[in-house]
């Protein structure tokens, strides 16, 4: 096994734990919403230090229900997700471009530095004696 195969395996053994250890070790027991977000336990905080408490500013769109609330939530997140893949992807196909247009770029020079030379239209070159005994260009 791989190096990378087994960091893969570490980190989805690791997401997975984070998402069933909180409901297996029961954390959220004896609570009215167990899993409540960040805002709405900080909101309970607040009207239990100061109950007379007034926010500054209200929602621009306060959605009908929590259901709701949790898709458009949902939706923000994989848009989010979505656009970020893009970037990585573009970033990641430019730079496989550039990478395969170097290696093409290189390639004819290399070709044609290797390749023997073209011996002409009268035959193959001879050297000084004239006898073709010698390889081309030889002297």
């Amino acid at each position: 096994m791989s190096r990378n195969t087994k960091i893969n395996l570490l980190l989805l053994l690791a997401v997975a734990a984070l998402a069933v250890l909180p409901l297996a070790l029961g954390l959220g027991d004896g609570k009215e919403e167990p899993f409540a977000g960040a805002d709405a336990q900080a909101e309970t905080a607040i009207t239990e230090i100061e109950p007379d408490y007034e926010p500054w500013f209200s929602p621009l769109y306060e959605p009908p229900s929590g259901e709701i609330e949790s898709a458009l939530f949902a939706l923000q997140a994989a848009i989010g997700a979505g656009v970020l893949a893009y970037y990585f992807g573009l970033r990641r196909g430019r730079r496989q471009g550039e990478l395969k247009a170097l290696a093409e770029r290189d390639a004819p020079a290399e070709r044609t530095s290797a390749a023997p030379r073209p011996s002409g239209p009268a035959g193959p070159a001879t050297g000084s004696g004239g006898t073709g005994d010698s390889p081309a260009g030889t002297v």
